[in-house]
């Protein structure tokens, strides 16, 4: 399953080496509620590997589109079983913030040629 979200990057934690052939980098990006922003999202994932290094250009407070999987898991110890989730983030993009315009685009005229080669 891949979805991709848009928002602020709040947190941005170091990368942790969890053993000797596993490493992951935890982030928090800040998403608006449009209907009311005191109940904004504060949505946390991991990259992990190679992907780690996604992050580095990105500077808090940049708003970013974040493409990621959600993982889930099984454990169980001492009998009891337990469920979690990962969001696993597998490419970070920088947005630009553009500026409402009042400019319309208005199209192109068409060149000599285009107006001579109509089918009708």
């Amino acid at each position: 399953m891949s979805f991709e979200i848009e928002g602020c990057l709040k947190v941005k934690d170091e990368t942790v080496n969890i053993n000797e052939s596993f490493k992951k980098r935890e982030f928090v990006i800040e998403v608006i509620n449009e209907r009311n922003t005191d109940w904004n999202d504060f949505v946390k994932f991991q990259l992990t590997q190679d992907k780690c290094e996604l992050l580095s250009p990105i500077n808090l407070g940049d708003t970013i589109k974040v493409s990621f999987n959600i993982r889930g898991r099984k454990w169980e110890k001492d009998g009891k079983v337990n469920y979690f989730s990962n969001l696993e983030a597998w490419r970070i993009e920088s947005v630009v913030q553009q500026e409402p315009s009042n400019d319309v685009a208005t199209p192109p005229a068409p060149g000599p040629d285009e107006t001579d080669n109509l089918p009708f």
